[in-house]
């Protein structure tokens, strides 16, 4: 059984997992309007493993006993200045992201909840890789700066993810 403050924690979890999902959509959106294709497809598996970690948290919440209470989806941005401004962006939400598992994971040590330390270890590790991955992608942006042929091929390079 969930503790009072867990369950409260974990549903906020949950919002903040469909708001993920829903800045991501927003950004693969905007990537279509700019016709960066990869882009707009890199964002929309995103958005979808944003809705994933969501379900699972969700589940958790329901298989211990809890109570999901679903709150309002945060309007997300529309627009960015670059494909640059867009993985700025989403490399600090990562980050945001990130910060909160950890909040999450010492919230479960405090309340002497094994269960959830266990279930929130692998959210730990997921972090890691969406940080390292965003945090790659950001980069080669940066590198590459204003030369429209390598943000291309970059943009190609994305498309192909999740057609592996």
């Amino acid at each position: 059984m969930l503790s009072k403050k867990m369950q409260t924690a974990l549903n906020k979890q949950i919002k903040m997992e469909m708001d993920s999902a829903y800045l991501y959509m927003s950004m693969s959106n905007w990537s279509a309007e700019q016709n960066l294709l990869g882009f707009a497809n890199w964002m929309m598996l995103q958005y979808q493993e944003e809705m994933a970690h969501a379900m699972k948290l969700y589940k958790y919440v329901q298989e211990r006993g809890g109570k999901v209470t679903l709150d309002e989806i945060a309007k997300p941005k529309a627009s960015w200045k670059s494909a640059r401004d867009m993985f700025e962006e989403t490399l600090a939400h990562e980050k945001k992201v990130t910060a909160s598992i950890h909040n999450l994971f010492e919230l479960a040590d405090d309340e002497k909840d094994p269960a959830s330390e266990v279930m929130l270890h692998w959210f730990i590790s997921e972090q890691v890789e969406e940080e390292a991955t965003a945090d790659e992608i950001l980069q080669k942006i940066i590198m590459i700066g204003d030369k429209s042929t390598a943000l291309w091929w970059i943009d190609k390079e994305l498309g192909k993810r999740g057609k592996e």
